[in-house]
């Protein structure tokens, strides 16, 4: 080794320099030279340094040997950090950043080595070489590895656009040849969405007033507690690193058993000029995300990132997260306490900047809803959870037999949530929050709003391609609250201006679906979506009692017009389904920066 790495023979041949000798006739209190001490110190660092380095590039420099690789993903090879270099019949030697694991990495290679010869090396190194390897296959994996029948990626836009087109020009002569009878079947079919939705946040309510307390004094945590990986994906975030670390650091878990893994993309100049700029803890990892076309979404970065996780348990923040610091506290404690079929966790997203604005307090006020009442409605009676994009947390075991997230679909969280039903998985809700950033702007709210629900579109013709099966896999419960939370979610917004006809009634004036129909059904449909909108507005306000924002019910009343702006979204995302399924409509960060909103 040393005629190959001469800088690495000539730094070791000594290590260490004595310290000078002391002349003849100084007195015992002189007795060492400080001065010289000090730069003798300086040296012996400055030639560990050199040593660390040339190991680093020894280890980089090898390749690791092709065939073992193979034998498992490359995440065993990275999560180890163990990298195979040679083999003589069953023995193998193997470069490692921790030998002293060698046995853990020699029983899961048993059944085809009888023994592992660790061969210490340093981390930084072995991790490039790894990379280099290993980067080709986990670039084209990142992109497909949800199998095709339930991923998005096989959804053929071109070829919907001829029927979707058809059925559009279908509604629009009906609507010219029979008004009044095209009007009284969309109004038919929207009261019903409206209805299958209205009843998922009762039951949600209903379960949020059946919930205890929180005991006075938290369980106990675990004895052993586990590995927890985080990672934030970034994507032109130049505003956002300043804050992020100072949030983080806020947490309380042990920095030896977590890590926070910055993903950016390898394009991404913006990014990484900002990450460069910041001081990191060495709990922090950034992981650059080669391009494999235009394809750049967060579901591929997280997939690619995933093999560079140590942890069991595998959690997601987003840029502008600001988690409460004792969120992964209470992660370990919650999953410890939990049957082995909860796989999956759910916190609560709340946003430090609701009074910025009208649109701001809406927003707010429409998560809590969502999250402390709707959520822990579908939740405690065990139905499909529609994950959120933060803040969730999932045992590493489940979500790589899954095959992790779909790199096409817009909304991951949501499609992976219900995979993980479809699987036999439950996901539960967590007490803990997130705060982050409401959008507070018309434009990005639209396109904010609209890729969520272009997602959704999405994540359910995926799942309804074969009916039978969803509901095999799902049983008669899950699958009818699957139908109630997507077609009611969709046909809310789509559906909107129809259901707005009936305030006509309301106000005093003729509708035109009294032509058709008799008037008192007119009358009692017009009564039904007052109703509904009461007990949405119920669940508005027990939603920001809950989350200790009272001052916010006030504003629930208008809620009806703020998701006017919804409708707008609801037309975005129907033509991006069949002209740019998989386009990422980025939601801009960074207006506002801290945690000052109460």
């Amino acid at each position: 080794m040393g005629k190959d790495h001469p800088d690495l023979h000539r730094s070791s041949r000594v290590l260490f320099r004595r310290p000078s000798r002391v002349p003849a006739g100084r007195r015992s209190l002189d007795v060492f030279d400080l001065d010289q001490l000090h730069q003798d110190h300086l040296d012996n660092l400055a030639r560990l340094d050199a040593i660390r380095s040339a190991a680093t590039r020894i280890a980089a420099a090898h390749t690791p040997h092709t065939s073992i690789l193979s034998l498992r993903p490359p995440g065993f090879w990275l999560r180890h950090r163990a990298a195979p270099i040679d083999r003589l019949g069953r023995t193998v030697m193997m470069l490692m950043a921790e030998p002293d694991r060698h046995a853990e990495v020699q029983a899961s290679l048993s059944d085809h080595f009888d023994e592992v010869i660790p061969v210490p090396a340093p981390a930084e190194g072995l991790e490039t070489s790894l990379v280099r390897q290993l980067s080709p296959q986990m670039t084209r994996d990142a992109a497909r590895c949800v199998p095709a029948r339930l991923s998005c990626r096989s959804f053929d836009s071109q070829r919907a656009r001829a029927p979707a087109t058809l059925v559009a020009a279908l509604l629009v002569m009906l609507g010219v040849l029979a008004p009044g009878a095209t009007l009284v079947g969309l109004g038919a079919l929207a009261l019903v969405t409206l209805l299958l939705f209205t009843l998922l946040r009762v039951a949600g309510l209903a379960a949020a007033l059946r919930q205890r307390a929180p005991p006075r004094h938290r369980a106990p945590t675990p004895a052993t507690l586990p590995m927890i990986s985080v990672m934030v994906p970034l994507y032109r975030e130049a505003e956002i690193g300043r804050h992020l670390l100072r949030r983080l650091c806020r947490l309380t878990y042990p920095r030896d058993r977590m890590e926070v893994l910055l993903v950016l993309e390898e394009a991404d100049d913006v990014t990484r000029q900002a990450v460069n700029c910041a001081d990191l803890p060495d709990w922090f990892r950034v992981v650059e995300v080669p391009r494999d076309g235009p394809l750049t979404t967060k579901p591929r970065a997280m997939n690619y990132a995933l093999h560079f996780c140590r942890g069991e348990i595998i959690g997601v923040w987003d840029a502008e997260d600001a988690p409460e610091p004792d969120q992964l506290d209470v992660v370990a404690r919650t999953f410890d306490q939990a049957p082995p079929d909860v796989v999956c966790l759910q916190g609560v997203l709340d946003f430090y900047n609701p009074t910025r604005n009208w649109i701001s307090r809406c927003f707010t006020l429409e998560y809590a809803g969502w999250f402390r009442v709707l959520l822990q409605g579908i939740s405690g009676l065990r139905l499909v959870v529609p994950l959120g994009g933060t803040t969730l947390f999932i045992r590493r075991a489940a979500l790589e037999q899954l095959g992790a997230w779909d790199a096409h679909n817009v909304t991951e969280d949501a499609d992976l949530g219900v995979r993980l039903a479809r699987a036999g998985y439950r996901t539960e809700m967590m007490p803990t929050a997130t705060y982050e950033e409401a959008n507070s702007r018309i434009v990005p709210w639209i396109k904010q709003r609209s890729r969520w629900l272009k997602g959704f579109m999405m994540t359910y013709l995926v799942h309804m391609r074969a009916p039978r099966d969803l509901f095999k896999h799902l049983g008669w419960r899950r699958f009818l609250g699957f139908q109630a939370f997507f077609l009611g979610t969709l046909g809310q917004f789509l559906l909107a201006p129809v259901v707005w006809s009936f305030w006509l009634v309301a106000l005093g004036l003729p509708h035109p679906a009294a032509t058709v129909i008799p008037q008192q059904v007119v009358v009692m449909a017009t009564a039904s979506l007052i109703l509904f909108e009461a007990l949405n507005i119920c669940v508005w306000i027990f939603g920001a009692r809950a989350a200790g924002r009272a001052r916010l019910a006030l504003w629930a009343p208008v809620m009806p017009i703020y998701f006017m702006l919804g409708c707008l979204a609801a037309y975005k995302a129907l033509w991006e389904v069949f002209v740019a399924p998989f386009f990422w409509d980025k939601t801009s960060h960074g207006e506002h920066g801290g945690i000052s909103d109460s």
